[in-house]
């Protein structure tokens, strides 16, 4: 995973995507009967900071944590843009640090299944964990293998002017690792450039990330099938998980 692999992702991640209705259905029944006790937070993979922007409009004291360089540019940005305070941090989910410890962590859009390897898993949830207050909650969803099995080796083409972007994916049967190549087609003029980028993710099964939450000090862990929520030709039953665990109050 490096620092620089989403910088065509990151510019037009919010002028091509329309995630936010399944999110925001997600949201209402996972976080936001959370939210009245909700004092502090951080969104860890933010993007391009859209839920920390909510979080904070909210009068949340609220962080917001990414890898990209260009994805924490564009999310101080947009926090400028809606005149809330938003203190963006460019930094490895693996080992960040926050200037204070917070209520709630949010991890959204399968960003924890984009570490390089299947054990660093175990490092971003003891990271999570010293970043809480005993009693917060960490919220994340994560892609599980069906999906990889079910949907990742197809091709999908969005266009959307300046730009026209082909993502193509691939899953090897057995194994817990899949990739994205994305060929950007960005227009200037009459001439159009092309950039690539190759995105991989990994994956766990349920009593993996149950046994690394319990070992980083979790407990209350809850799960729900995205499938529900989305109500999309992607999300199958079993596709998608959204998980919430509270650290222990001690």
């Amino acid at each position: 995973m490096s620092s620089d692999t989403y910088r065509w992702l990151a510019k037009y991640y919010d002028h091509l995507f329309e995630f936010r209705r399944p999110f925001e259905s997600a949201r209402k029944r996972i976080v936001d009967p959370l939210l009245p006790r909700i004092e502090s937070a951080c969104d860890l993979g933010c993007g391009t900071g859209t839920f920390a922007v909510l979080l904070a409009r909210r009068g949340i004291v609220t962080f917001a944590v990414d890898l990209s360089p260009d994805m924490c540019r564009l999310a101080r940005e947009k926090a400028r843009r809606a005149a809330v305070s938003v203190k963006v941090i460019q930094a490895d989910m693996r080992d960040f640090r926050l200037p204070q410890p917070v209520n709630l962590i949010t991890c959204e859009f399968d960003a924890l299944n984009h570490v390089p390897a299947r054990w660093d898993l175990r490092r971003v949830l003891r990271s999570v964990e010293k970043a809480l207050l005993p009693g917060g909650y960490f919220v994340f969803d994560v892609n599980n293998r069906l999906a990889f099995e079910r949907i990742w080796a197809n091709t999908w083409f969005l266009e959307k002017d300046p730009v026209a972007m082909i993502m193509h994916g691939g899953h090897k049967l057995g194994t817990d690792k899949a990739w994205t190549d994305v060929e950007w087609f960005v227009r200037s003029g009459k001439s159009w450039k092309r950039y690539h980028e190759h995105v991989e993710e990994v994956c766990w099964n349920p009593s993996e990330i149950q046994s690394a939450l319990t070992g980083a000090g979790f407990d209350q862990v809850r799960t729900w099938d995205a499938a529900p929520m989305f109500k999309d030709a992607f999300t199958l039953p079993g596709n998608r998980t959204f998980w919430r665990a509270r650290k222990a109050a001690g």
